[in-house]
């Protein structure tokens, strides 16, 4: 049963809280909004001192969008939020100062200009690497006039989905007793994702490559949220999906038995996903959504002899 307050009370179909997003009927908006969350999250990126796992790159779903937090910037502090309810990008500093700039059609070079020319207008003084990154075929901010689209509509359906999908991380996040990330948007893949960590390094990889290396550094589970979209090597997702995966991924979790039977292993993707359109339609999204995460986890933990009773709630032990 959902909890009391939750708007799927309201709205037991889910219809609301949990709207369709067709990648089709959105794909060039997503392809604009990812490159503009890039910049931004290129920005909170060369401000804020780096964390471990790199956790000082992801954007955070906020009350009204997307926010890179407060970051630090001589002796003041700055955030940027993506308001998804006002369709505005916002810009205030700790000293009282604001700014903000229309989200709506442009193109990623007009957009990435206004940006640096509003910062500059603050009196912040940043410089990023223009070259957008895990996508194929990447066009450097300054020059694309290729993705210029904005439907405010179907950027309010995905913020909906997003406050839903981080409520839920959240309560899921908070039944694991170890080291646990928290829960991060990752503008690189576009996705909403967080991960737990059994405590115990993991194995070098056979190629070396800095960014996977740190991210993965330790033993993980992880889970998140992707809209669809260009996967490398695999073609296009059309859909929405929740996705769990393991690194390592231990001998046998391909084959696991998992939960709810909407879900399945995807060979393109290489990772266990189940449908957004399942969980929506559910009669509970919110206990569907967790019986995956749940289901997954378990199969990894226990597959990759995870010592669960030091690291999960008693409650959340099974």
């Amino acid at each position: 049963m959902d909890r009391p307050g939750r708007s799927a009370e309201a709205d037991p179909s889910g219809a609301k809280a949990w709207p369709p997003l067709p990648f089709e009927e959105w794909r060039d908006t997503y392809a604009t909004l990812h490159m503009w969350t890039q910049i931004v999250g290129k920005i909170r990126m060369a401000l804020t001192p780096s964390v471990n796992h790199w956790w000082h790159v992801p954007l955070y779903v906020a009350s009204r969008g997307l926010t890179t937090s407060p970051m630090p910037y001589e002796d003041r502090q700055l955030e940027i939020l993506f308001d998804f309810v006002d369709h505005q990008l916002k810009v205030s500093l700790t000293d009282g100062a604001t700014r903000s700039i229309p989200l709506a059609p442009r193109s990623v070079a007009a957009f990435y200009r206004e940006v640096m020319a509003l910062l500059a207008d603050l009196g912040v003084d940043v410089k990023i690497s223009t070259l957008p990154v895990e996508i194929p075929k990447p066009i450097r901010f300054t020059d694309d006039q290729q993705h210029a689209s904005y439907d405010p509509q179907a950027v309010s359906r995905l913020f909906q989905i997003l406050v839903q999908t981080d409520a839920v991380f959240k309560e899921f996040r908070g039944r694991f007793l170890g080291k646990s990330s928290p829960v991060h948007f990752f503008w690189g893949a576009f996705d909403l994702a967080v991960t737990r960590f059994s405590g115990r390094r993991a194995p070098g990889r056979e190629k070396p490559d800095r960014v996977m290396d740190e991210a993965y550094s330790h033993e993980v589970i992880s889970h998140g949220f992707w809209p669809g979209g260009e996967w490398p090597g695999a073609g296009t997702v059309e859909s929405p999906v929740f996705y769990a995966y393991a690194v390592p991924e231990p001998a046998g979790f391909a084959e696991a038995a998992i939960r709810p039977a909407q879900a399945f292993r995807s060979r393109e993707l290489g990772e266990f996903v189940l449908p957004y359109d399942s969980v929506r339609a559910a009669p509970s999204p919110r206990e569907t959504l967790l019986e995956f995460m749940e289901s997954t986890y378990v199969a990894g933990a226990e597959l990759g002899q995870w010592d669960r009773a030091a690291l999960e709630r008693p409650s959340a032990v099974g």
